[in-house]
C-alpha cells in the first residue's frame, strides 16, 4: 500500500537504514518519531500541517450510503486545511472485519486504521508485536487537542489506556447516553386502528396483533403481502432480544447481563428456553415472523418499510423514521417493554458505554507518525469533532449567536440517519456533555430518543450493566480463545431454536455443549473482572 509523500521518501529511506533491529514497540515507536521533523514541510503547530503535500493511506469501514471518504465534504475541507492528501481505502462496513483480518495476517499495512474497529484483544496483540505503535508521546507532543481533552477527563484517559500502560487507540464518542436499550420495537399503529386492536401492552396481545396483520390485509390491496414482523437476527439496534425481558431476563448481543452484581449468561438460563419456545410457537409457526430476518443485510431491511404499499407491520430499529420513511413515520408507535406470560416487565441495558477506544490506530508501517498525528488530532477540536459526528457546518450545521452548532433544517422527506452516512464519518473525535451545552445542539431525533428512553423504556431498565473493562493481556487471551466460537454457536442454535423449535434433549445438549466450550471459565473472568472494576472505583 502506498505509504507517504514524495518529498519525503529519501530522507525515511535515509533515516530507516540507521535504525537498528528494534524489538518491541517502545523501539519502534522510537523509531518512527522523529522523522516528520527532517520534512523541512513539517510544521509542528498550526496550518497547514505540511507546506508541501504528504499522503497518508488509510483503510477504514464505510456505511452503505456513505460515498468514497474523498468524495465527502468534511474531509475536503480537511485535505485544504491540512495540506495532507487521504488515499482512502474504503472497505463496505459488512465485509470490513475479513478484510482488516487479511490486511494484518499479509502484512501489507496502511499507515492507519480510522474507524478501526480494533478490539481489545487485537490492540493489545499487535500493539505488543509492534504492528500498531504506542500513541502516547505522540499526542503529549503533536496532539494539543486531545492532550486537552485527557487532561479535563481523566476519565477517557483511563479507558483509552491499556494494563501495559500504552496507548494503542484512540477515543471516540458521544456522552449522551442514548445506547441504554438500542433495541426500539415499533408497531404499525394505523393498522392497529384500522383493525379495531387495542395497543399492546401484553406480549399475547402483541401476538394477536401480529396475527391480525397477517390474516386480515391490513394494507386493504387484497394480497397476502403484509409482513407482520421483521428485525435482524443478533443486530446492533434490530435485534428481538428486548422481548426476552417478557419472560424476565432480558437478551442482549453479548448474551451478558449483571444482576445484584453477578454476570450472568442469558443463552443458557430457563427464561431464554422459554422466549425461544414461545416465539418458535407463537410466532414463526404462525408466519408471522419474516423468514429473511436471519438473512438479510440492511439495505434489504430498511427497504421494507418504504415499498409502494405499505407491508410492514412490526420491527425494531434506533429510530421510527429511518425504516419507514418521514412521510409514513406518524403511522407508527413505540412498543414499550411488553408484560410476559407470567407477568414479568423488563427490558435490557446495554453493555458497555464511556468511550470507544478503538477510533484510529497507527502502524508500523506509517513513516509519518507526527504528521499522522497531527491530522487525526483536527478531529479532537471539539467544533470539528461535531462535524465529524454529525455533518458539516453549511450542510448539517450553522452557528448560533452564541457560538453554539445549531441544526439546519433537512429537506422534506430526508431521515437524518441516512443523510448522515452521506456527510459523516463519524469515526473519531469525542462530544462530551458539555459539549452539548456549549459547542454542539443535540440533533433533534437524539433529543425525541432521550425522551422516549425516558418515557418508556428506563421505568422498567435492568439496574446494572457490564461496563467497559480493559481486561489484563492473560484474560483478553482466554476470552478471544473461548468467546468467538461459543458465541457464533449460541447464535445459530437460536435462530434454529425459533424457527424449527426444541425439545428438552436438544436444550439439554445445546447447553451442555456451549459449557464444554468454556462457558463457565468465560463467566469466572468476566466476574472476576467486574469485580475488580468495581473494587478500582471504590
Amino acid at each position: 500500500m502506498k505509504k507517504t509523500g514524495s518529498m519525503v521518501v529519501s530522507i525515511v529511506l535515509a533515516a530507516s537504514l540507521m535504525v537498528t533491529a528494534c524489538t518491541g514497540n517502545g523501539g519502534n515507536q522510537e523509531s518512527k518519531e522523529g522523522k516528520a521533523d527532517a520534512v523541512t514541510s513539517f510544521n509542528k503547530e498550526g496550518l497547514p500541517i505540511v507546506n508541501e503535500k504528504v499522503t497518508l493511506s488509510i483503510v477504514s469501514p464505510k456505511a452503505a450510503l456513505a460515498p468514497e471518504y474523498n468524495e465527502m465534504e468534511i474531509f475536503k475541507r480537511l485535505e485544504a486545511d491540512t495540506n495532507v492528501h487521504i488515499e482512502w481505502n474504503n472497505i463496505p462496513d459488512t465485509d470490513y472485519a475479513e478484510k482488516k483480518n487479511l490486511l494484518l495476517a499479509s502484512g501489507d499495512l496502511p499507515d492507519a486504521f480510522y474507524a478501526s474497529q480494533f478490539s481489545d484483544f487485537e490492540l493489545i496483540t499487535y500493539g505488543e508485536d509492534g504492528t500498531i505503535i504506542p500513541l502516547e508521546n505522540l499526542i503529549e507532543q503533536y496532539a494539543p487537542n486531545l492532550k486537552q481533552l485527557l487532561e479535563e477527563r481523566p476519565d477517557i484517559r483511563a479507558a483509552i489506556t491499556a494494563p501495559d500502560g500504552h496507548i494503542y487507540g484512540l477515543p471516540t464518542w458521544e456522552e449522551n447516553e442514548l445506547g441504554t436499550n438500542p433495541f426500539f420495537h415499533v408497531i404499525n399503529k394505523a393498522w392497529l386502528d384500522k383493525l379495531g386492536l387495542k395497543f399492546p401492552e401484553t406480549l399475547d396481545e402483541y401476538t394477536e396483533a401480529l396475527v391480525a396483520f397477517k390474516t386480515k390485509d391490513p394494507n386493504g390491496n387484497g394480497k397476502a403481502d403484509e409482513i407482520p414482523l421483521s428485525f435482524m437476527h443478533m443486530q446492533w439496534c434490530m435485534d428481538i432480544a428486548g422481548l426476552f425481558g417478557a419472560f424476565g431476563m432480558p437478551d442482549n448481543l453479548e448474551h451478558r447481563i449483571v444482576r445484584d452484581g453477578k454476570v450472568i449468561f442469558t443463552a443458557t438460563q430457563p427464561e431464554y428456553k422459554e422466549a425461544l419456545t414461545y416465539f418458535n410457537e407463537k410466532w414463526y409457526e404462525q408466519g408471522l415472523i419474516d423468514p429473511e430476518s436471519f438473512t438479510q443485510d440492511a439495505p434489504q431491511y430498511l427497504a421494507k418499510g418504504k415499498t409502494p404499499e405499505v407491508t410492514l407491520g412490526s420491527y425494531v430499529w434506533w429510530e421510527v423514521e429511518e425504516v419507514v420513511g418521514t412521510d409514513r413515520a406518524a403511522d407508527y408507535a413505540l412498543v414499550p417493554p411488553l408484560t410476559g406470560p407470567e407477568g414479568q416487565k423488563t427490558i435490557g441495558r446495554g453493555n458497555g458505554g464511556g468511550p470507544g477506544r478503538n477510533a484510529f490506530v497507527i502502524t508500523s508501517a506509517n513513516d509519518n507518525p507526527e504528521i499522522t498525528m497531527r491530522w487525526i488530532d483536527q478531529q479532537y477540536e471539539p467544533y470539528m469533532a461535531a462535524q465529524i459526528h454529525w455533518g458539516p457546518i453549511g450542510i448539517i450545521y450553522e452557528k448560533d449567536a452564541s457560538g453554539k452548532l445549531v441544526n439546519l433544517p433537512l429537506e422534506e422527506g430526508v431521515s437524518m440517519g441516512e443523510f448522515r452516512q452521506k456527510v459523516a464519518p463519524n469515526g473519531a473525535g469525542v462530544i462530551t456533555a458539555e459539549h452539548f451545552k456549549t459547542i454542539v445542539d443535540m440533533e433533534p431525533r437524539a433529543k425525541q430518543r432521550k425522551a422516549d428512553l425516558e418515557k418508556y423504556y428506563e421505568p422498567y431498565m435492568e439496574a446494572e450493566n457490564y461496563p467497559t473493562i480493559f481486561f489484563e493481556p492473560e484474560e483478553l487471551d482466554e476470552i478471544n480463545q473461548i468467546e468467538p466460537e461459543l458465541i457464533k454457536y449460541v447464535n445459530t442454535q437460536r435462530a434454529k431454536f425459533i424457527v424449527d423449535g426444541m425439545t428438552d434433549k436438544v436444550w439439554d445438549d445445546y447447553v451442555k455443549t456451549v459449557k464444554d466450550m468454556g462457558l463457565d471459565k468465560l463467566m469466572d473472568i468476566y466476574q472476576t473482572a467486574l469485580d475488580r472494576y468495581k473494587e478500582a472505583q471504590k
